[in-house]
């Protein structure tokens, strides 16, 4: 599977998952659920800037920042609960491979990174939609901001 399209930390982890057997890809899946930040205090009070993803299975929220920087680099924040933990390792994977990057890389990201997971026959299509739909929520989210 190529990864040199893909950030070198997000290449990384699709690099992970495909060195794995599929019983073991499902474990590290639930390692980055484990491994999901909590959201920090200024967003806990005010769950009206996080956006919900409602193509995913399990109630999904995410929201981020974009530094002033000349990057305009991208910091990620996701709410999931810890009952869902297809869903929170999805964020865990994303969260990881693509929070602190500059805005055009992460717009650069090709679409098909969760079936790069090989996932695809042991996750449910609407949980890799789910994925799918939180990288493309990410990307619209930059758009909007004009950072791009």
């Amino acid at each position: 599977m190529e990864t040199t399209e893909l950030p070198q930390q997000l290449a990384e982890i699709v690099d992970d998952f495909q060195a794995l057997s599929e019983p073991d890809r499902l474990q590290l899946l639930l390692e980055f659920s484990r491994g999901l930040p909590p959201l920090p205090d200024r967003l806990l009070d005010h769950p009206e800037l996080l956006e919900q993803v409602v193509e995913c299975q399990s109630p999904l929220f995410l929201t981020l920042d974009i530094a002033d920087d000349t990057e305009r680099s991208v910091s990620l924040f996701f709410s999931a609960p810890p009952e869902a933990p297809t869903t929170r390792g999805f964020a865990g994977v994303l969260q990881e491979g693509l929070d602190g990057l500059p805005a055009a890389q992460i717009l650069a990201v090709p679409d098909d990174v969760p079936e790069r997971l090989g996932l695809t026959r042991a996750i449910t299509p609407l949980r890799m939609r789910g994925m799918a739909a939180m990288l493309g929520r990410i990307k619209r989210k930059i758009r909007e901001s004009g950072a791009a």
